[in-house]
């Protein structure tokens, strides 16, 4: 990790609140560390919930990460929506992909991840956490998120 400033993507975030290989690393980065903590990281943390274990589960998850010590950002910046927009063109990621990853290049964060779809993006600092076997990932971008 090159500097302080960390974005765990919602891959991160999910294999901590589901004690997933890899939960402790991510417990211990939001305990210890800078965070940065885009909106779009909450909006899929709530709707992959509301889809695995419903809606009541979705709104306590989504109130946690609301009161987690973090730079909350909710605005879609200029810079970020540019920087998003060459990622998806260059490299077809995922539309949330393409932001999580711009607003990391942005902010000089080192991305917190378990997503194949970013090891591309060499530009980037990046931690991977252990990834799960294919059949197992839960919406990884790949089923009209594009």
């Amino acid at each position: 990790m090159k500097g302080n400033l960390i974005l765990p993507d919602t891959s991160a975030i999910l294999t901590m609140m589901d004690n997933e290989e890899g939960a402790d690393v991510v417990e211990n980065i939001l305990r210890t560390r800078e965070i940065l903590l885009p909106a779009i990281v909450l909006f899929e943390v709530y709707y992959k919930t509301i889809q695995h274990s419903g809606i009541e589960v979705a709104e306590l998850r989504y109130a946690t990460l609301k009161s987690i010590k973090a730079k909350h950002i909710a605005e879609l910046t200029e810079p970020v929506l540019l920087k998003g927009g060459e990622l998806k063109a260059e490299y077809q990621i995922s539309f949330a992909d393409s932001i999580i990853a711009a607003y990391a290049f942005v902010y000089d964060a080192t991305l917190v991840h378990k997503d194949p779809e970013f090891e591309v993006l060499t530009m980037v600092d990046q931690v991977k956490l252990p990834y799960k076997p294919k059949q197992e990932r839960r919406g990884n971008g790949q089923s009209g998120e594009n």
